[in-house]
């Protein structure tokens, strides 16, 4: 009969998935310093792609053991015709054509340093790495879509075979048989001390001998049919789900699509948005993205529309504002959810309505918000910016960047979504 075995175990063939996380956690830094250099150089389409990382050789030298000086030693050269014991041999020239040393080539990458490939789901926990949501708590329980955990609840008698818990389980069959037993072996023991005492008298009469024998025997077979392990003993791990108070988030996306923003600052800005939803999908579970594209007018659209359209128009930056409030009151009550907010824009606004912008951030936006951060996508002030200086001061849920060009929209990213940011 032809059978068909299938290998379920986690690492397959690979048998050296254990020595290959060791090593991603022995050079993480180098590792992580060697996925920012590479991210400078890729476009946000090969951003999930995998990479090659190169580690100097001085980083993953190995400690190993050598022979201390003295002694004699006895050493076999393979090929030497030329020397014999007692020569002195010349120091090489110096540019001569020697060994592959550990000097740099012209492009600055030694021969010597050690080049391996990372996964793409490598290369994106360590791009992701040391990012996080900033002031993200776990609100109330939610009865349309609790959390749970698992928790020990003790032990029960039946259960799967992978939660049985052994040390328990012969611990009830002891007592069991310890139970079940006692007042046996306290029989035998008697027993046994009357059969010592008339073996030793010489007047005991025989038929009382033999009927303690039988007796003894009878209670031996007795403790004998008591199982060593019963079914009845048998205590598995017990595990329920308990409800947990869920974290929700909603990301609001905030970009200017006027005139005023030509098709490199469209660009950078798409970039950071394609870069801040990655982030997103990747580390939260529960959390929901709104787009909002705004010239003179601001409508929520859809991802596809929100990175794909190409719709301009005069500026209103307010009127973006005044729809993500709108939204917040109608889906997202700040009670409920984690509320946070990026947008980006040339800063290129009416001054009347960059004073009202503030207005609204500080009277109705930033009080709802775990986080807003606002990216100018241009390096020169611009009368929005100085606006949003003005907030800046006094709210420290607030945090704006600027982006002069495609290299720092990483870095910006970085800075602003990094762990234990204050801001």
């Amino acid at each position: 009969m032809l059978q068909q075995v299938i290998d379920r175990r986690l690492s397959g063939k690979n048998k050296s998935i254990g020595n290959r996380e060791r090593f991603l956690r022995r050079y993480r830094e180098q590792i992580r310093d060697a996925v920012r250099r590479a991210v400078a150089g890729r476009s946000i389409h090969d951003i999930e792609q995998g990479e090659d990382i190169t580690l100097p050789r001085r980083d993953v030298s190995e400690p190993v053991f050598g022979h201390g000086t003295g002694g004699t030693q006895e050493r076999v050269h393979p090929g030497n015709q030329d020397y014999v014991r007692g020569d002195h041999i010349a120091r090489p020239q110096s540019g001569g054509a020697g060994g592959q040393g550990p000097g740099a080539s012209p492009d600055g990458i030694s021969e010597d340093d050690f080049v391996f490939r990372i996964t793409r789901e490598e290369f994106m926990q360590y791009f992701f790495d040391d990012l996080a949501l900033p002031h993200l708590v776990r609100t109330q329980l939610l009865p349309d879509a609790p959390e749970w955990k698992s928790q020990r609840a003790g032990f029960v008698s039946e259960g799967t075979p992978t939660n049985l818990h052994v040390v328990r389980s012969m611990r009830m069959a002891l007592s069991r048989r310890i139970a079940l037993g006692g007042d046996a072996r306290r029989q035998l023991r008697e027993l046994q001390a009357r059969l010592s005492e008339m073996q030793c008298d010489a007047h005991a009469p025989r038929s009382e001998i033999l009927a303690l024998k039988a007796q003894i025997e009878a209670l031996r077979r007795r403790l004998m049919k008591i199982p060593f392990l019963d079914p009845f003993d048998l205590r598995y791990r017990n595990r329920v789900l308990v409800p947990v108070p869920a974290t929700r988030a909603v990301m609001f996306c905030l970009m200017d699509v006027s005139g005023s923003m030509d098709e490199t600052r469209k660009d950078m800005a798409k970039r950071f948005f394609i870069l801040l939803y990655l982030f997103l999908m990747r580390h939260y579970q529960k959390t929901d993205v709104v787009f909002i594209r705004h010239h003179t007018q601001a409508t929520e659209v859809s991802e596809e529309d929100f990175f794909q359209s190409t719709e301009s128009g005069g500026t209103v930056v307010s009127s973006a504002l005044t729809l993500m409030h709108q939204i917040i009151q109608a889906r997202y009550s700040p009670s409920e959810w984690n509320i946070y907010g990026a947008q980006a824009s040339d800063g290129d606004n009416w001054h009347q309505d960059s004073a009202k912008c503030r207005e609204l951030l500080v009277e109705k936006l930033l009080p709802a918000c775990r986080y807003f951060a606002y990216i100018q996508v241009a390096e020169e002030n611009q009368n929005l910016w100085e606006e949003y200086s003005l907030v800046r001061e006094d709210h420290p849920n607030f945090a704006m960047q600027k982006i002069a060009d495609a290299s720092g929209i990483y870095p910006v990213f970085r800075e602003l979504f990094k762990k234990g940011n204050p801001a």
